[in-house]
């Protein structure tokens, strides 16, 4: 149930698809989370395809994720954009989750940027920051790479002692400083969702260094290292978690959150790749 190898063939069907519609080889892949498909507007001439139509490609059901792929131009570099991502809270198994990023790498993919919506655990964060990840703990029960090891794209035991690029992290800084957008820097933990945290779970993610929590990310990361990408994480602040908070929950304010934070977060990102 939770390991289904993609098969050889299967990557093959999607990449010769992908190609067919478009020739651009793009340099930067881009995830963007809940409520954060903005920036994919802004690509030129932007080549846009339904994940319903590209092979072997899941479907998000989540509200806020487009399932667009966009391919293009952004700050002066082709990029190959996900308007929205797969979660393993909706049932599909870690190789599912993590196919488009080895897509991406075989489409030549070196740097990817991976964005998400995530509750606040550090006090001094407040609704729309935007938070850089330094680094992240995976507490979701799983890891992508479980199962026969993927020779094609790394190595059996990959090492995870850099998994977000320290040169895209100093980019990302000077980047913001340039536009004057505050970034925050945090741990990020990953957790399987799709209910919200308990309070005693923000507590205890708290007292292990966790500045952030979301339900995604984490996994697309420890492929994207396995393939030998480089990777830059961004977080948007949507909500604080239980028991910092005294208000209830829920996915609408995560969207509105993220809907308010857009305009810093394109343009941010927009020097970010520039830069890149």
């Amino acid at each position: 149930m939770f390991y289904q190898a993609q098969s050889k063939e299967q990557y093959e069907k999607t990449l010769a698809y992908l190609r067919r519609i478009s020739q651009d080889s793009p340099q930067i892949g881009l995830i963007l989370g809940s409520g954060l498909g903005a920036l994919a507007e802004e690509i030129r001439p932007g080549v846009k395809i339904s994940y319903g139509e590209i092979p072997n490609f899941p479907v998000s059901t989540v509200q806020g994720h487009q399932n667009t792929l966009v391919i293009g131009q952004l700050a002066g570099k082709t990029v190959l954009c996900m308007q929205g991502r797969f979660h393993f809270y909706e049932g599909y198994d870690m190789q599912s989750v993590v196919y488009p990023v080895r897509i991406m790498k075989l489409m030549g993919v070196r740097s990817l940027i991976v964005t998400n919506a995530a509750g606040g655990i550090n006090s001094e964060f407040d609704p729309g920051d935007l938070m850089m990840i330094d680094d992240h703990i995976n507490l979701m029960g799983w890891n992508p790479l479980i199962g026969q090891n993927e020779d094609a794209f790394g190595p059996r035991f990959p090492d995870m002692s850099e998994a977000y690029s320290k040169a895209l992290r100093k980019t990302a800084q000077e980047a913001a400083q340039a536009c004057k957008v505050t970034l925050q820097h945090g741990i990020y933990a990953a957790l399987t969702g799709p209910s919200y945290e308990t309070p005693a779970e923000i507590c205890f993610l708290k007292t292990i260094g966790a500045d952030a929590v979301g339900m995604s990310t984490v996994p697309e990361v420890i492929a994207a290292n396995h393939c030998g990408m480089d990777v830059l994480g961004i977080s948007c602040i949507t909500n604080m978690a239980a028991g910092i908070s005294a208000e209830a929950l829920n996915h609408k304010e995560v969207i509105q959150t993220t809907k308010l934070a857009n305009e810093k977060f394109v343009m941010l990102l927009k020097n970010i790749i520039q830069s890149i």
